[in-house]
């Protein structure tokens, strides 16, 4: 029973430290905003229309790029493309960018455009193979294609409502910040695989970004939503200095902090659309996201796992030996506050997710406490239909065709193929 009860001290650190990102997460939302902000709140009640006849205003609401790689067919894809079609926003240009005119994103793309000609968007289809990023690539042709100062990027599975790009751009009114990224919410669920999604999303992403600004002032970028000036993007590289990462949203992030300007995380909340995920492209995804994760924090790694106090809750009542009452009791007591807390986020973000969903968030748990031992054993990942090898930093390497390397792949690959099957 002594090893039952040094893991019940691990896990009582675990609860600890998740309250400390409810409350990272409870400050980040209800964080007040600037004077300069609010100020130009009151503003942007005059209408769009005067936006051009007012310079200072203007100024405060510059135009903006919209750069949307797409590829396949993501949940709720046609309604999250319109969703940036309807910016309260004075001037900006939407990008849809694609590697293929047989890609079927590009039908809903055309079909974006033709329901919204008044609006400046443009579909550029160019193969671009410059770097082992396949995001990056899609984001070559876009960039080149833009004709304002602001660039934004946001991933295909984004929904917002009209306000988004007004909240997010005050923040880079501030000459001194660099960058501008916004928590997400994971919305949806109608199937198991992407319920376990949203309340991930919803839990431990949320309360880690938003953990890491408030109390450890390091920028953890997602790659959802990021709003920069072009000058800032192109004095680290551009996007081609990126192009073999894996993690290109957190370098470039690192990489402007790092250049002394600051890293903002807004406040204002995007939804990231989840519906019918398998099960099987939660564990995949996550699987890549641990590797990334262990590639980039190296030995800080571990506080993922001693940060999973439902899973660290059932490690301890296994390592008893027995089921007994107390052990039994103590994993249910973890799994109830949890549980509770994942509620109270709700609650707290405005979240839609049904609140029977939040039954599951134990068995989610143990799921990703099981998951977060892969990236020690595998360097390899999948990514849009691509095989690397992920090393420091989560630098991409091509996965060798030839040789033992391969062959230990291919004798992994075979066995997971008959697990599954």
């Amino acid at each position: 029973m002594e090893l039952f009860y040094i893991f019940v001290g691990i896990t009582i650190f675990g609860l600890i430290a998740y309250g400390l990102q409810i409350w990272a997460v409870r400050k980040t939302v209800h964080s007040p905003m600037s004077a300069v902000s609010n100020q130009n709140q009151k503003k942007t009640s005059q209408g769009a229309e005067n936006y051009r006849l007012n310079t200072e205003e203007y100024q405060l609401f510059p135009p903006i790029s919209i750069l949307k790689p797409l590829k396949g067919l993501d949940d709720n894809l046609l309604d999250n493309l319109s969703s940036f079609c309807t910016q309260d926003y004075p001037e900006y240009e939407i990008i849809f960018s694609l590697q293929d005119h047989n890609d079927p994103a590009y039908k809903v793309a055309r079909k974006v455009k033709d329901k919204y000609p008044e609006k400046d968007i443009s579909i550029i289809v160019e193969r671009c193979d410059y770097g082992l990023n396949p995001k990056v690539n899609n984001l070559i042709p876009a960039y080149k294609a833009s004709k304002y100062p602001y660039i934004l990027i946001s991933d295909s599975n984004v929904m917002v409502d009209k306000d988004y790009l007004k909240e997010t751009v005050k923040h880079i009114e501030d000459p001194n910040v660099g960058l501008v990224s916004n928590i997400i919410k994971g919305t949806g669920g109608n199937t198991i695989g992407s319920i376990f999604e949203n309340l991930h999303l919803n839990s431990f992403i949320i309360g880690s970004v938003c953990f890491l600004d408030k109390f450890l002032k390091m920028p953890c970028v997602i790659g959802k939503s990021m709003l920069m000036r072009k000058e800032d993007l192109e004095a680290i590289g551009g996007f081609k200095a990126v192009k073999d990462f894996l993690a290109e949203d957190y370098v470039i992030g690192e990489r402007i902090h790092k250049m002394g300007k600051k890293v903002v995380l807004s406040n204002y909340a995007i939804n990231n659309v989840n519906e019918y995920w398998s099960i099987r492209r939660f564990l995949n995804r996550h699987t890549r996201w641990g590797k990334l994760r262990w590639r980039l924090g190296g030995i800080k790694y571990i506080s993922e796992l001693i940060g999973n106090p439902v899973f660290m809750s059932v490690v301890a009542m296994l390592l008893s030996l027995e089921i007994s009452k107390i052990t039994l009791s103590f994993a249910l007591f973890v799994s109830l506050i949890k549980g509770l807390g994942d509620f109270y986020i709700r609650k707290i973000t405005n979240s839609d997710l049904n609140p029977l969903f939040y039954l599951l968030s134990p068995i989610k748990d143990i799921i990703i406490g099981l998951i977060w031992f892969i990236p020690i054993f595998s360097s390899t990942v999948v990514w849009r239909d691509n095989r690397y090898i992920i090393g420091k930093n989560s630098i991409l390497s091509p996965y060798p065709e030839t040789g033992l390397w391969s062959w230990r792949y291919r004798i992994v690959d075979v066995i997971k193929a008959r697990i599954t099957l």
